[in-house]
């Protein structure tokens, strides 16, 4: 990163963070810095890349997908297919919401979200476990988020 990265820009992406739709005079008022420099801010760390996207956060609930699930996979190595590309098969299913290689006894931990565990278990039965390279799953539906980062 080309820039510094300072206390007043942390706070600005925490405030940012919290509602990405704030406008810079509200900012501006909440950090005590001038609506120019808030722009400027903004702008900088947008056009560094620290700042990726602006995006909301769905209540998914109400759009009819009020159950998340964790789920553990493990990859075949003999499959004949690399790692990274059943990670990428994974990620294009309908219903998978992240996809992360990790470490340890699994190789793969995955969130879904659907209507019901119903839902999950076809995710996972009807579409996760037909992938080659995946040879063998563990589901966790979840009670409730406590936190959830978007």
């Amino acid at each position: 990163m080309s820039g510094h990265i300072d206390e007043v820009d942390l706070k600005l992406l925490e405030e940012l963070r919290e509602n990405a739709r704030e406008n810079i005079a509200s900012l501006s008022k909440k950090l005590k810095i001038p609506r120019t420099t808030v722009h400027y801010r903004i702008k900088k760390l947008v056009d560094e890349g620290v700042i990726e996207k602006f995006t909301i956060k769905p209540n998914y609930k109400k759009l009819d997908l009020g159950t998340t699930a964790f789920i553990l996979a493990r990859y075949d190595p003999d499959s004949g297919i690399n790692q990274r590309e059943v990670a990428r098969r994974v990620a294009a299913l309908d219903g998978v919401y992240e996809v992360h290689i990790i470490t340890g006894e699994w190789d793969l931990l995955i969130k879904v979200r659907a209507r019901n565990s119903e839902e999950i278990g076809k995710i996972v039965i009807d579409r996760l476990r037909e992938i080659k390279g995946i040879s063998q799953t563990v589901t966790m539906v979840s009670f409730v988020s406590v936190k959830e980062e978007i």
